[in-house]
C-alpha cells in the first residue's frame, strides 16, 4: 500500500471549543502548509525552521494559528506532519481545512493517520488498535489498559512467545535440510515439549483475560428484572443519579429497555431497566417483554427485584443459569416485616431513600470479578480469535510430540502458530481489505 498523498483532517472532536487542532500528513505537508501560512517573524517558515517546532502567524489570511512542525520520520505517521493550532470556530477550522485540499491535499480517511504510523513501521497493529480503544476508554481501567497496549505491552509478551517459537521452528527446519543424516537432531525434543506446554498455558491465559478484557473495554451490563410496579425504574435513577426512567404507580409504565452507564472504582457499568415480566396480552407489552429476555441474556449480572420477597413474580425460569444474581427487597421503606439482611442472601433496600445502594454496588463490584492486576489482558474480538487458532497449533505440535511426528509436519504447525500470533500485531497481514476493515472503525483525524 503505497501512500504518496498529503492528507489533512480535524484531529479535535466535532463542535465548538478554544483550540481546534488540523493536521495534516505526507511529503507534501510542509510546502503545502508553508504556501498558506505566514509566520509573524521573518525567517520563520516552516520550510525553515528545525523540526519538532512550533510558529506563530496567521494561516490562510483567516486566523492567528501556533503551526508544529515534526519532520519524518520522527512523528506520529513517520511522515512530514504539520498539526495547525487554530481557534475552535467551526467557520474557522472549515475553511482551513478547504484551503488545505485546495492547496493540494486530501481528505483523510478514518484513521488513516494511525494506519500510516502502522505502515510506516511507527506502531504495530495492536498499539495501532490500542490508540482508538484509548479515545474511546469511558472507564479508569479501560484507559489503563489502552496505555499499556499502546505503550507495547500485548506486543512485547506476543514477541517473547514468538521468538522462543522461531527459535526451535528453525531447528526443526534445519534438520529438514539434513534429512539425509539419519542421526542429525538439532532440536531438543525434551525442550520442544516443554516450551510447547508453556506456550499452550500463555495462550490459555490470554485467551481467558477475554472475558474481563471485554467487560473493562465495553463496559459491565447489569439488568434489573421484576414484576411490574417492583422499583425497577426507581432503581435505575437512584444509581445513575438522574431521572431517565419514568417512574408511576402504574404498572407496566416501562415498556421498553432504557439504558444508562456509571463509572464505580475505575469501571464502567452499564444498567438497563427491563419492562416488568408478566403474562399481557398487550402486543406493545409482549414486545417490551421480550427486549427484556434480550437484555438478560446479554448482562453480565443480573438485579432481581421483588417488592415483597416473591422471587416467583420475577420470572427466573427465563434467566440463563449462568447468570449472575443479585436478589434485591425493593422498597423497604415502606416494608414494616422484611428480614434482617444478615439472615437472608436478599439484599434489603430503598431506592427512594439510598438505603443499601451503596451496599447493591460493592456486590456488583465482587461479583464483576474484573482482574485489575494484570497489565496483559486481550480486549478485542479479533486477537482472540487469532489466539484461538494459535491454541489449536500448539496443541496439534504437543500431539505429534507425544506420538513422535516426523519433524516437517511439526514444524509446519509450529509456522501456522507464529503466523496467527503475528496476525495480532500485524506482522503476517498484508491484506489492504484487513487494514481497512480494521481502522475504518476509527475517528477521522485519527
Amino acid at each position: 500500500m503505497i501512500q504518496t498523498e498529503t492528507i489533512a483532517a480535524i484531529s479535535t472532536a466535532p463542535g465548538v471549543g478554544g483550540i481546534a487542532v488540523i493536521r495534516v500528513s505526507g511529503q507534501k505537508a510542509i510546502s503545502i502548509c508553508d504556501s498558506l501560512f505566514i509566520p509573524n517573524h521573518e525567517g520563520r517558515r516552516l520550510s525553515l525552521i528545525k523540526a519538532q517546532q512550533a510558529v506563530y502567524g496567521t494561516f490562510a489570511n483567516i486566523d492567528q494559528v501556533v503551526a508544529t512542525l515534526y519532520k519524518s520520520p520522527y512523528s506520529f505517521t513517520g511522515e512530514d506532519v504539520v498539526e495547525i493550532s487554530c481557534h475552535g470556530s467551526l467557520y474557522i477550522q472549515n475553511v482551513i481545512l478547504q484551503r488545505l485540499i485546495e492547496a493540494g491535499c486530501r481528505l483523510a480517511d478514518h484513521g488513516e493517520f494511525t494506519m500510516r504510523a502502522f505502515l510506516n513501521g511507527r506502531i504495530d497493529l495492536a498499539e495501532a488498535e490500542a490508540v482508538a480503544d484509548l479515545i474511546g476508554a469511558k472507564s479508569a481501567e479501560a484507559h489503563r489498559l489502552a496505555l499499556k497496549q499502546m505503550q507495547g505491552a500485548l506486543s512485547t509478551r506476543l514477541c517473547e512467545l514468538r521468538d522462543k517459537l522461531l527459535e526451535l521452528t528453525s531447528l526443526l527446519e534445519l534438520e529438514l535440510d539434513f534429512s539425509d543424516h539419519d542421526d542429525v537432531e538439532f532440536a531438543d525434543r525434551t525442550r520442544l515439549t516443554q516450551l510447547t506446554k508453556e506456550t499452550e498455558q500463555e495462550i490459555n491465559r490470554l485467551m481467558l483475560s477475554f472475558d474481563s478484557g471485554n467487560a473493562i473495554r465495553n463496559g459491565i451490563t447489569i439488568a434489573i428484572v421484576g414484576a411490574p410496579n417492583a422499583g425497577k425504574s426507581t432503581l435505575l435513577n437512584r444509581l445513575v443519579g438522574d431521572d431517565c426512567a419514568i417512574v408511576s404507580d402504574i404498572p407496566g409504565t416501562t415498556r421498553d429497555t432504557i439504558e444508562r452507564s456509571i463509572n464505580y472504582r475505575g469501571l464502567l457499568f452499564r444498567f438497563i431497566d427491563t419492562a416488568g415480566i408478566h403474562d399481557t396480552e398487550d402486543t406493545i407489552e409482549r414486545l417490551g417483554i421480550e427486549r427484556s429476555y434480550k437484555a438478560i441474556n446479554n448482562a453480565r449480572i443480573i438485579i432481581a427485584l421483588s417488592e415483597n420477597g416473591d422471587f416467583s413474580t420475577v420470572h427466573l425460569d427465563g434467566i440463563p443459569n449462568i447468570s449472575k444474581i443479585i436478589f434485591c427487597h425493593s422498597k423497604s421503606d415502606i416494608c414494616t416485616n422484611c428480614e434482617d439482611i444478615a439472615q437472608t442472601n436478599v439484599l434489603k433496600l430503598s431506592a427512594r431513600t439510598g438505603y443499601n445502594i451503596d451496599s447493591l454496588m460493592q456486590r456488583l463490584y465482587d461479583l464483576a470479578e474484573i482482574d485489575q492486576t494484570e497489565d496483559v489482558i486481550i480486549t478485542t474480538q479479533r486477537h482472540y480469535e487469532a489466539l484461538r487458532l494459535a491454541l489449536e497449533d500448539i496443541k496439534k505440535v504437543g500431539y505429534s510430540m507425544s506420538q513422535n511426528i516426523p519433524s516437517d509436519l511439526i514444524a509446519e504447525d509450529l509456522r501456522s502458530c507464529l503466523n496467527h500470533l503475528g496476525e495480532i500485531t500485524g506482522g503476517t497481514i498484508t491484506a489492504d481489505e484487513t487494514l481497512q476493515n480494521i481502522f475504518s472503525h476509527f475517528c477521522i483525524g485519527k
